[in-house]
């Protein structure tokens, strides 16, 4: 090698080795096709405050930033589940308000957690954005002619929100504008929302217009000195606005709160070193654990108020830890509930305090919550899992009793299960606890029903796990009688088993297996399955794998069928063609298929589940350009958190929910790993030998002692230790076969 390529690679070492992890994060990755609440650059962790430039505005799914767009309209600071709100745009006094975009280039465009620059061409403007929890910082500087302005619209449709109504006025010198404005119910989220703010600028300005179209245009004397402006958000109301922006911003300096952000997301983030391996992998890492940290959104104020929406009128409550707006937990098993207990529980704490305090408010502990009311989003009891894996993992600060009472009302007629998607105002029979309660499964044809995901087969397959949950929460709780019932009950994936065909085959009111059936189909999904198919959901019984392995016909039969699903998947990289769920084999840009590759450490062929992770993490998650990496709708941080997963080569086909969960040992693709718990304690995980090629086990070592299992109790885990692997090009068969 020559001297000078010598020098070059050591600066790139040297470089390399002062990033902190934050600083490996890429916002853009996988930003080409995107969702409303899929991307937010200048936020805290699970910030209330989502400030980011949208290039659409029209649409959840397509809207938001999206990288091939080259027109930013507004930046706007919501960007949550079904939440929108509060576009702000830099202009010039001669430009076309009813036009009020500009055309920018990712030339001159930096992104990074926490922060983002961006130049607005047409208004000649350099804007850069970040923030605090609850508050949003901007920063300005013109350099065109005409009065520097700064447009505020409120009544601007966002996402699928329209603007019911609006109030603002002018204080504090005529320098802020303080107010509200009220967003629309979308089909999801099912009543208006009350959004407000005060936006507090540095200096004085001129209003300008009698804004009866709802756009407030404030206009500044001097275009040499920057445009600050600040924008704090509550739902309760205006005090919580200003108590908000009193504690978390009381000064001017937007450089210093861009380091505090970074500093911030360093913080969470470093909670989980890596060493070795590549640039691009610690990036598509780091970036993972970006979004599992970022997008289900805290919506309480500074000292824990909230809005309760699930009553006739909104109430201001009071909470003790950050309540929370979030998408489904649909999944969530086999990411977040795993990822979230092993470095951050103060997280999970919240989240179970914001669903036991939905269920004291509005009688349900909910799946997916926004607004403060229920949206009854996706199927099942998603928060069973959940909980189960919170205690288990020995996060126990929140009422397990309470949680308890409301999961075991799910699990009944009246309960969250029988919401099949989105249903409002009408009764909710469509999850079908019914026919569950009687039969052992939801049919496909319920008479006189209504919700979005009416697929029985999906829900009797899900709702059996989540028996299983409960009564791992219930025996964890001393409930025997209970957790004997959820026990047999959890054994109803069974009903679906069609020895005939052998896969799971929905089922008819009648008792009959619906006919024409095939494992694949075509489009969104097959009949009874959600966003899937059979060839899918047959592998979705993650309480009994045993059990299911059995119905396979043993070991070998099962292995050969998984083995070929994975085969027939790889040349579209494990993802789904255009979101045609029901058409995939295998589909890792999608929740059902989370834990398949997993499975055969279960079927006593532990070096299919090295080989086929170590292929999906690379093909299908690998991806750190604006191009891929996500395969589309991420999910508030749910296929981050997977990815993250497959590359510290750690997993839970139960979700962590056992009441001795374990955790599976796959290769991991760094050299190192050090996750650091609440206790003061670390675990690491090393390897030896780690090169691209070397995706086996040869044998491994728990804390000093030669370890055969394929798996390793959390209990281990959570006292802090090591686990060495020796990883090889050929599978070591012995390796990880446990008797059965």
């Amino acid at each position: 090698m020559k001297k000078h390529h010598i020098i070059a690679l050591l600066a790139l070492t040297a470089v390399a080795a002062d990033k902190r992890p934050a600083d490996w994060v890429k916002p853009e990755i996988d930003t080409h096709k995107s969702r409303w609440f899929y991307f937010s650059s200048a936020c805290r962790p699970f910030g209330m405050v989502n400030l980011s430039p949208d290039t659409n505005t029209k649409s959840d799914w397509g809207g938001g930033y999206l990288y091939g767009d080259d027109t930013i309209r507004c930046f706007s600071h919501i960007h949550g589940w079904q939440l929108a709100g509060l576009p702000v745009m830099p202009v010039t006094a001669k430009t076309d308000l009813n036009a009020y975009e500009s055309k920018f280039s990712h030339d001159d465009e930096i992104i990074r957690a926490g922060y983002h620059k961006v130049v607005l061409r047409t208004h000649k403007v350099t804007a850069e954005l970040t923030s605090t929890t609850r508050v949003g910082f901007h920063r300005y500087r013109f350099a065109g002619g005409g009065k520097p302005c700064v447009l505020i619209d409120l009544a601007a449709p966002l996402m699928e929100c329209k603007m019911l109504g609006r109030d603002v006025r002018i204080v504090d010198n005529d320098s802020a504008l303080e107010g509200s404005f009220v967003l629309s119910p979308t089909i999801r989220r099912p009543k208006p929302l009350t959004v407000y703010f005060i936006a507090q600028f540095q200096c004085a300005f001129r209003a300008v217009g009698d804004w009866k179209d709802g756009k407030v245009l404030v206009e500044f004397a001097d275009a040499k000195k920057p445009v600050l402006l600040k924008v704090a958000l509550s739902y309760t109301g205006l005090d919580g606005a200003r108590s908000n922006l009193a504690a978390e911003l009381p000064h001017w300096d937007f450089d210093r709160v861009v380091r505090e952000s970074a500093d911030d997301w360093n913080d969470w983030l470093s909670r989980i070193e890596v060493e070795g391996s590549t640039d691009t992998q610690k990036t598509k890492f780091y970036t993972d654990l970006w979004r599992a940290l970022l997008g289900r959104r805290i919506v309480s104020d500074v000292d824990g108020r909230y809005i309760d929406n699930t009553g006739s009128a909104p109430i201001v409550r009071q909470g003790k830890l950050p309540h929370h707006n979030f998408d489904a937990w649909w999944g969530s098993h086999w990411s977040l509930n795993i990822l979230w207990p092993m470095a951050w529980p103060e997280v999970v704490e919240a989240f179970c305090e914001t669903m036991i305090n939905m269920y004291h408010n509005g009688g349900l502990i909910p799946r997916g919550p926004s607004g403060g009311n229920y949206t009854y989003v996706m199927i099942g009891d998603t928060a069973a899992p959940f909980f189960a894996a919170a205690y288990a993992a020995g996060i126990r600060s929140w009422d397990a009793e309470t949680a308890y009472a409301g999961l075991r009302k799910n699990a009944f007629v009246g309960g969250i299960r029988d919401h099949a998607g989105y249903e409002h105002n009408v009764p909710a029979f469509g999850g079908g606890m019914q026919y569950y309660v009687e039969r052992g499964y939801v049919p496909e044809d319920i008479p006189n029903t209504v919700g979005f995901h009416r697929d029985g087969a999906a829900m009797t397959l899900e709702y059996a796990y989540e028996d299983w949950c409960v009564a791992q929460l219930a025996l964890a709780l001393g409930k025997k009688e209970d957790a004997e019932f959820f026990l047999r009950r959890s054994q109803n994936y069974r009903k679906l088993w069609d020895p005939e065909v052998g896969w799971m085959h929905p089922r008819t009111v009648k008792g009959d297996w619906i006919p024409d059936f095939k494992p694949i189909g075509e489009g969104f999904n097959t009949k009874g399955f959600c966003e899937a198919n059979s060839a899918i959901y047959s592998f979705f019984v993650p309480h009994d794998v045993p059990g299911l392995v059995s119905l396979f016909g043993g070991s070998e039969k099962f292995t050969a069928r998984l083995d070929e699903s994975f085969k027939k998947a790889e040349p579209l990289r494990f993802v789904s063609k255009n979101d045609k769920f029901g058409e995939a084999w295998v589909s890792y840009d999608n929740e059902p298929s989370m834990a398949m590759a997993h499975l055969f450490n279960y079927s006593g062929a532990p070096w299919l589940s090295q080989k086929w992770i170590r292929a999906v993490q690379e093909k299908a998650f690998g991806d750190i350009t604006p191009n891929g990496g996500y395969n589309g709708d991420e999910d508030q941080g749910q296929l981050g958190s997977l990815s993250a997963l497959m590359a510290i080569g750690l997993f839970s086909v139960d979700g962590g929910a056992s009441v001795k969960p374990q955790y599976e040992i796959t290769a991991p693709i760094f050299d190192k790993v050090s996750i650091h718990l609440r206790n003061g304690k670390t675990f690491v995980i090393t390897t030896t030998n780690n090169k691209k090629q070397n995706v086996y086990i040869q044998s491994a070592r728990l804390n000093g002692q030669p370890w055969t299992s394929f798996r390793f109790p959390q209990a281990t885990f959570a006292q802090g230790g090591t686990l060495k692997l020796e990883l090889g090009p050929a599978p070591n068969k012995a390796w990880g076969i446990e008797p059965r």
